[in-house]
Parts: C-alpha cells; sequence; structure tokens
C-alpha cells in the first residue's frame, strides 16, 4: 500500500509537469524508493529528482509530500498542479 500511494501520488506529478512542456517519468529504484525524474528539453542540464513520502512520524494522507531532492519538502502531495508550477519555476531556463 505504502508504494502504491507513492507511485500514485508521483504520476500524477508526472502528467502535471508533462503539461508545462517538461519531460518527466517514474523511477523505480531496486534499492530504494520510487521518485520522480524530471528535465527541461530545452536545458538537459537543468534536471531534477522529486521525491515522495510522508512527513516524518505521519502515515495520514495530510501528511505527505513532495520532497526537493535535498530533503526540503516541496510541497503537499494533494495539490499537483502546485508542486508542478513550482518544479517548472526551477528548471526555467534564463536566457543570457
Amino acid at each position: 500500500m505504502f508504494d502504491e500511494r507513492r507511485l500514485g501520488y508521483l504520476e500524477g506529478l508526472v502528467r502535471e509537469l508533462g503539461e508545462r512542456g517538461l519531460v518527466a517519468r517514474v523511477v523505480r529504484s531496486r534499492s530504494g524508493p520510487a521518485f520522480c525524474r524530471v528535465v527541461n528539453p530545452d536545458a538537459a542540464s537543468l534536471s531534477e529528482n522529486v521525491m515522495c513520502a510522508p512527513a516524518p512520524g505521519a502515515l495520514d494522507h495530510r501528511s505527505w509530500f513532495f520532497w526537493w531532492s535535498w530533503g526540503e519538502p516541496m510541497h503537499e502531495v494533494d495539490d499537483p498542479c502546485g508542486a508542478a508550477v513550482k518544479v517548472a519555476r526551477v528548471l526555467e531556463a534564463h536566457g543570457a
């Protein structure tokens, strides 16, 4: 159930990121939990791995978050659109 919940949240985020022109997919690893790999196709060096997990010590729906790769909570999972906006903003290419 734990991994199914995580995958569902990540897949919802992938859909929202795709609507914003980013390339995203859920990566399942053998040694750790699944995560979302996101790349800006216009600037491939701009990428991010988004994790999904409950807040420490809580397992209910409201305590699940998307997390930045550096371990900071990014956004609540019940709003994948809002999370996608944040990721798109961070991965936005800026011209010289």
